[in-house]
């Protein structure tokens, strides 16, 4: 990745020459490049609180995606019940995440959180797949969202990309031991 990006990391959006290597400054360049998408909601106010959460997951929620690889193969609800027994901060961070979302999909009537998909449903994705893998309790409003979020079109295509994959590092998955497909 060093050639490309100057960070060395993905994310890394290439746009004929131009780079652009961190999530939310991509997700702004594309919302900006194809306005007729509608990547953020329409209203002002919905657009602020859409950026904040973005900005929420961009730099929090650290016990939960430390405690919880993301693994979108795997099913994990035994580990999952041992993290939310030992772990108060990942509980802490679930239920900021339940309250959020459960908020939203009050406030804007659902499936998505601001209505229809937008750039804060693809940022929170990673969490609701987590969320699922570990089987972490949350609200039935939350596993309505969970479910419908993985049935967009662009999650689904991600999810299936993801069960292609045949990549085990025990590094990124401590709980499993390798099992070949």
């Amino acid at each position: 990745m060093a050639p490309i990006s100057p960070t060395g990391k993905v994310p890394v959006l290439v746009d004929d020459d131009f780079v652009v290597w961190d999530t939310l400054a991509i997700a702004e360049y594309v919302a900006e490049k194809f306005p007729e998408k509608i990547l953020w909601p329409h209203s002002k106010q919905a657009r602020a609180r859409a950026r904040s959460i973005c900005a929420e997951m961009h730099s929090g929620f650290a016990a939960l995606r430390s405690a919880c690889p993301m693994n979108i193969e795997a099913s994990l609800p035994e580990i999952g019940q041992l993290i939310w027994r030992e772990k108060p901060a990942v509980r802490a961070d679930v239920a900021r995440i339940v309250a959020m979302w459960d908020a939203l999909l009050e406030t804007h009537g659902g499936p998505m959180l601001f209505s229809d998909f937008t750039i804060a449903d693809a940022y929170f994705a990673p969490v609701a797949m987590r969320l699922k893998t570990y089987a972490l309790p949350v609200s039935s409003s939350v596993t309505n969202y969970i479910d419908s979020l993985c049935a967009v079109p662009g999650v689904t295509a991600w999810i299936d990309d993801a069960l292609l994959e045949n990549d085990f590092r025990d590094f990124e998955e401590p709980y499993r031991l390798y099992s070949p497909k």
